[in-house]
């Protein structure tokens, strides 16, 4: 494929995702972004947004499988990876396979479930495979995880640790729509229910834009631009806990991937600069007295970006 075509594979995706998926173009654009980039999404906000609604049209557009796991406090990581079960007619062990085995998982309110389960997911994220009962298996590819969590203290959760938060490599906070919005859901009700939208593409062709965005040109003055951003909040008064390595990671990853979607081959600070609000604020944790001072995250991240030199050549 060439930066062309991906652009407009990436176009038709999105056009199709929106005839059933309303008002929520920038979260496509970010699971576009991460699907491509090879990562994960944690999509936060109140229930009712259509969080279900746009990962199985997502899914079903990309051509890809969809499991949906609906996170419990009594679930076991066998409910999720899978377990070998007894066949007593031949006398054989048969694995099943848990819903972890699909191009998009839906992880559904991911901190209800305990930390035992929570872990389960580390190395499925981060190695894309499954060790079950001392058997590695390889997951699907593509293969992404898109996670819903509720408000943090709400009875029956159990917070998410570090780790496991740093593993998305991008947060996307969703809202409740504006009245026209709202409005425009309710005259397409019925399409969105019945999720009448067509493939676009197969997971194949995702694969081959997966190699096109790595063959996307990143200047080392850009490489530079990202680390220099992320060392600027990470040295910041203001953080007790600021982001990891995997931060400057997801930025290079991600702006390849925005590069394409503006029809470009090669990364502007614009891509990256774009992308700092999907990538930093959870993996930031403000000190006490920035808490106290009601100074927010991405205030924090503002005042990052105002004090980072954009290279030559692109101010």
């Amino acid at each position: 494929m060439e930066t062309i075509e991906v652009n407009k594979t990436l176009t038709r995706i999105r056009n199709e995702v929106a005839e059933v998926v309303v008002g929520l173009e920038n979260v496509v654009d970010i699971l576009l972004v991460a699907m491509i980039s090879g990562g994960h999404v944690l999509l936060e906000g109140p229930p009712g947004l259509g969080k279900t609604t746009l990962a199985k049209t997502f899914a079903k557009v990309i051509g890809g499988s969809f499991k949906r796991v609906q996170m419990t406090p009594d679930l076991l990581p066998a409910d999720v990876l899978g377990v070998n079960v007894y066949n007593p007619y031949d006398y054989t062990w048969v694995l099943r396979r848990g819903p972890i085995f699909a191009n998009v998982v839906l992880v559904d309110e991911i901190n209800r479930a305990s930390p035992k389960v929570q872990s389960a997911f580390l190395e499925v994220m981060q190695e894309r495979q499954a060790t079950i009962e001392s058997e590695t298996l390889n997951l699907p590819n593509p293969f992404m995880v898109l996670a819903t969590q509720l408000p943090l203290g709400e009875l029956g959760t159990y917070p998410l640790t570090s780790v496991q938060i740093d593993r998305f490599s991008y947060r996307v906070e969703m809202n409740n729509p504006d009245k026209a919005t709202e409005v425009s859901i309710l005259g397409r009700i019925d399409e969105i229910d019945d999720l009448m939208v067509e493939t676009v593409v197969k997971p194949s062709d995702l694969l081959e834009m997966v190699e096109v965005a790595q063959n996307v040109h990143v200047d080392e003055s850009i490489k530079k631009y990202i680390v220099d951003l992320v060392q600027n909040i990470r040295v910041s008064q203001l953080v007790r806990g600021g982001p990891s390595p995997r931060a400057s990671i997801w930025l290079y990853k991600g702006s390849r991937v925005s590069a394409l979607m503006d029809n470009r081959s090669y990364v502007i600070p614009d891509d990256v600069k774009a992308l700092t609000s999907s990538v930093i604020p959870h993996r930031i944790e403000l000190t006490s007295q920035a808490r106290a001072d009601e100074i927010s995250v991405n205030a924090v991240i503002k005042e990052a970006l105002d004090k980072t030199s954009v290279p030559k050549g692109f101010d």
